[in-house]
């Protein structure tokens, strides 16, 4: 099964994916970590990379051509990038959405990257302005149609633990309906 985790910088997108990949004993792939890498393999940072993404529409069209073939060729992954969903198409079983507010992302990402909360905020207001060009320049992706996805969680309401489990659910209760059928109600861990 191939199951997608998608959304913008901050959201838990990798958190989510990598817990997620565990509790199914699933591979992670995560498209941040191989644009972080290639990044770092010139020397530049995030954002410098992202400015030479710009210029240079062969760095995204290469990234998204590995997410492509992973969801083409492999099975039993947890496939995670901010355009995995998209990427993976009709390969893909499920489809999940992460979000939360700006102010909790760039919180989150000032954390991470031990930087301001202004500054965090400031350089993802920019790159997320940058890549939603990009996406609809090169694939007419139109990044705020969330319709693909099958499941989108507000991560701001919950802790990485309990998102992990919103998504398990989705992911039992998919495999169940798939495999023997429409999955009873009180085998759901959490019904809303």
């Amino acid at each position: 099964m191939l199951v997608t985790i998608s959304g913008p910088p901050g959201s838990g997108k990798s958190t989510v994916a990598s817990t997620l990949a565990d509790h199914l004993d699933y591979d992670h792939v995560s498209g941040g970590d191989i644009f972080r890498g290639l990044a770092e393999d010139r020397g530049l940072t995030l954002e410098e990379f992202n400015e030479l993404a710009e210029e240079d529409p062969q760095i995204d069209k290469d990234l998204d051509r590995r997410l492509r073939e992973t969801a083409r060729d492999r099975d039993d992954v947890v496939l995670e990038s901010r355009l995995a969903g998209w990427m993976a198409g009709e390969y893909a079983d499920i489809k999940i959405w992460l979000d939360a507010p700006m102010s909790v992302r760039a919180r989150r990402i000032a954390e991470r990257e031990d930087k301001t909360p202004a500054a965090a905020r400031a350089e993802t207001e920019k790159r997320e302005q940058s890549e939603t060009q990009r996406y609809e320049e090169y694939y007419a992706i139109d990044f705020d149609d969330i319709t693909i996805y099958d499941l989108s969680v507000n991560t701001a309401r919950w802790g990485p633990d309990a998102v992990t489990d919103i998504v398990l659910d989705a992911v039992d209760a998919y495999q169940a309906e798939r495999d023997e059928g429409p999955t009873p109600i009180e085998n759901v861990r959490y019904q809303f």
